[in-house]
C-alpha cells in the first residue's frame, strides 16, 4: 500500500524544482545536490557567511518533526526545497521556513536500520527501500513514476544508501547481513529504471582475481561484499569510486582462504560500463566484519613535493589510507586509532593480520570491535588546513567462532566490552594525528562538515551540536539538540542567507545568523 500526503505548502510561484546537471560539477553554494554535497565526498563548503568570528550568534531558524524513527539521512537542497528520508519515507520541506510541501510513504518489509537519503535527476527523485526496491518520485508532488526491484528481499537483500547520479546513470548499491548473498553495484536509466550495467563484487569463477577464493567451491558465488554507502566520482578521470563490504560467511575465514576479492575493497569503475579499472583492499581476507564502505574522499594536493590527485579513506579496520586515484597506487597507510590486530604493513600498503586475533571458540579480544573504528559517519577534508577529519572510536570486543563445517551467514558472534569516541584530524601526507577532540563514552554517530568560514561542525555523544576550530579542535560554540545526531550537518545559501541543517532523533533543525550579522558579512 502506498500513501502520499498532499501539498500543505506551495513553493514560490514560478520557481523551478529541477536540478541542473551543472550543479553537480561545481562547489555547492545555493544547492546541496547530492548526498555528500558534491562528487568529491569532501563534505567541505565554500560558504563563509557563518564563520569563526560570528559563530557565537548562530540561532535557531526552525524545527521540523517527522514523528518517525531517527533521521539518518543528509537532505538535498535544490531551489529552496529540502528532500530527506527515513526508511519508507520521503519528505519535501520548504528550506526557508521548515513547512512540509509533501510526504511520501511506502510501507515495506525488510531491515529498517536507517536510511541515507535521495538522489535527484532533473525533476525526479530516487529512493531505495528496506525491501530492496528503487522508487522514482516526481519532485514536484511526490507522486510515483516507477518502482524497480534491485534484488530479491526474500534472499536477504535490502538497501539503505542514497543513490548517486552521474549524467544519465543512477548508481545504486545493496545491503545484506543475514545470508550468504553476493554484493553488487548497478546503474539504472533515470527515465525508465532499466538496468544499464551491474558489477558484482565477487568475480565469476575463472575471471581475474577469482583465484583469491578457494577453488572448487561455491563460496565465491555467495561471498557478500555489500555496497552499503554512497561513493564518489571524478569527472575529469570519469572514474567512480566505491567501498565494498565484508566477505561471507562472516567471521569464519577457514572456509574461504585467500584475499576474497573484491570484498573489503576500494574500487574504481567506469561509470558508463561498470568496468573495473583498479582496486585496493584495506582488509584482505576479513574475519572481523570490517567493511571498507566508508567514503572515498577525493582531493588534489601536494604529496612529496609534487601535485597529486588523491583518494583518502579512514576505514572501519582502524587504518587511514591515501591512494593515487588515477591508478590506485598506495601512498600512505597509518592507524588513526589504537588497534591490536595488525603486525605491520605489507609491500602493497595493506595491514598484516595477526593469526591469533581471528575469532575462535574461546574468544579473541580485539580492538576495534566489529562496529569498527569508524563507520557510516561522513568524514571531511578541509583544503584550508590540509587535514582529514574522522569520527574515530576506540572499541573492544571478544570475537567468538560459533559454527564449523560449512557455515552460512554469521558464523560467529562478537561481544562489545567498551567504547569511547573522538573527532580526529589527520595529516594526509603522513597519517599522523594532528589533534584529538574527545566526544564521550560510547560509539560516536555524527558525521562532519567543514566550511570556508574556518569551522568544523559535528556532534558529541551527549547530544551537543559542536562548532570546532578545524586547525586546533577547540570548541567555539555548542548547543544541545536533545538527542544524538546520526547523520551529517549540511549547509547552503538561500536569498543571501547561509543555513546550517542538522538532525537529532526525528527532528530536523535549521540554524542561521541574525539579520544584522548577515548584512555585515555581505559588506
Amino acid at each position: 500500500m502506498l500513501f502520499l500526503w498532499g501539498i500543505v505548502f506551495s513553493p514560490p510561484a514560478g520557481r523551478s524544482q529541477g536540478l541542473q546537471e551543472s550543479a553537480l560539477l561545481k562547489p555547492a553554494t545555493d544547492t546541496w545536490p547530492t548526498y555528500n554535497g558534491d562528487y568529491s565526498g569532501r563534505r567541505f563548503s565554500v560558504l563563509n557567511q557563518i564563520n569563526v568570528k560570528n559563530i557565537g550568534s548562530l540561532r535557531l531558524a526552525w524545527i521540523f518533526q517527522t514523528h518517525t524513527q531517527a533521521i539518518k539521512s543528509t537532505p538535498l537542497e535544490v531551489n529552496g526545497i529540502l528532500y530527506f528520508t527515513a526508511p519508507d519515507h520521503v519528505w519535501a520541506v520548504d528550506a526557508r521556513f521548515g513547512r512540509m510541501i509533501w510526504h511520501y510513504q511506502r510501507p515495506s518489509e525488510g531491515d529498517h536500520i536507517g536510511h541515507r537519503g535521495v538522489a535527484m535527476y532533473g525533476d525526479w527523485l530516487y529512493f531505495t527501500t528496506p525491501d530492496a526496491q528503487l522508487v522514482s518520485l516526481n519532485a514536484k508532488d511526490g507522486s510515483v513514476r516507477w518502482i524497480r526491484e534491485l534484488a530479491d528481499p526474500k534472499l536477504g537483500y535490502f538497501s539503505t544508501m542514497a543513490p548517486l547520479v552521474i549524467r544519465n546513470h543512477v548508481i545504486v548499491g545493496v545491503s545484506g547481513d543475514v545470508t550468504d548473498i553476493p554484493g553488487f553495484l548497478e546503474s539504472l536509466d533515470p527515465d525508465t529504471g532499466k538496468i544499464q550495467w551491474r558489477w558484482y563484487v565477487e568475480p565469476k569463477p575463472g575471471e581475474p582475481r577469482s583465484e583469491t577464493w578457494p577453488r572448487n567451491s561455491d563460496a565465491i558465488r555467495h561471498g557478500g561484499g555489500m555496497t552499503w554507502m554512497t561513493g564518489s566520482y571524478d569527472p575529469r578521470l570519469n572514474l567512480l569510486y566505491w567501498g565494498t563490504g565484508n566477505p561471507n560467511p562472516v567471521l569464519a575465514g577457514e572456509v574461504r582462504p585467500g584475499d576474497n576479492l573484491f570484498t573489503c575493497s576500494i574500487v574504481a569503475l567506469n561509470p558508463d560500463t561498470g568496468t573495473l579499472v583498479w582496486y585496493f583492499q584495506p582488509s584482505p581476507h576479513d574475519v572481523h566484519d570490517w567493511d571498507a564502505v566508508e567514503t572515498p574522499v577525493l582531493f588534489n594536493a601536494p604529496f612529496n613535493g609534487k601535485p597529486r590527485e588523491l583518494l583518502a579513506q579512514a576505514s572501519r579496520n582502524g587504518f587511514f589510507f591515501v591512494l593515487d586515484r588515477t591508478n590506485g597506487e598506495h601512498l600512505v597507510t597509518a592507524p588513526f586509532i589504537d588497534e591490536t590486530w595488525a603486525s605491520g604493513i605489507d609491500s602493497r600498503g595493506r595491514p598484516i593480520a595477526k593469526a591469533d586475533y581471528a575469532p575462535r571458540p574461546d574468544g579473541a579480544l580485539v580492538e576495534p570491535a566489529s562496529d569498527g573504528a569508524t563507520n557510516w559517519m561522513a568524514p571531511s577534508f578541509d583544503p584550508q588546513t590540509g587535514l582529514f577529519y574522522v569520527n574515530a572510536r576506540r572499541t573492544f570486543s571478544i570475537f567468538y567462532l560459533t559454527a564449523t563445517g560449512k557455515p552460512e551467514g554469521w558464523a560467529g558472534r562478537d561481544r562489545d566490552l567498551y567504547a569511547d569516541s573522538a573527532i580526529r584530524a589527520i595529516d594526509y601526507r603522513t597519517g599522523k594525528i594532528v589533534w584529538d577532540h574527545e566526544i564521550g563514552k560510547g560509539e560516536g554517530t555524527a558525521g562532519i562538515l567543514t566550511t570556508a568560514g574556518h569551522l568544523l561542525f559535528t556532534a558529541d555523544n551527549a547530544g551537543n551540536l559542536l562548532a570546532l576550530d578545524p586547525a586546533t579542535g577547540h570548541t567555539l560554540w555548542h548547543v544541545n539538540l536533545g538527542g544524538r545526531m546520526e547523520s551529517c550537518p549540511m549547509t547552503f545559501e538561500l536569498d543571501g542567507r547561509q543555513y546550517l541543517i542538522v538532525s537529532a532523533q526525528d527532528l530536523l533543525f535549521a540554524f542561521t545568523l541574525p539579520e544584522n550579522l548577515i548584512h555585515q558579512s555581505a559588506k
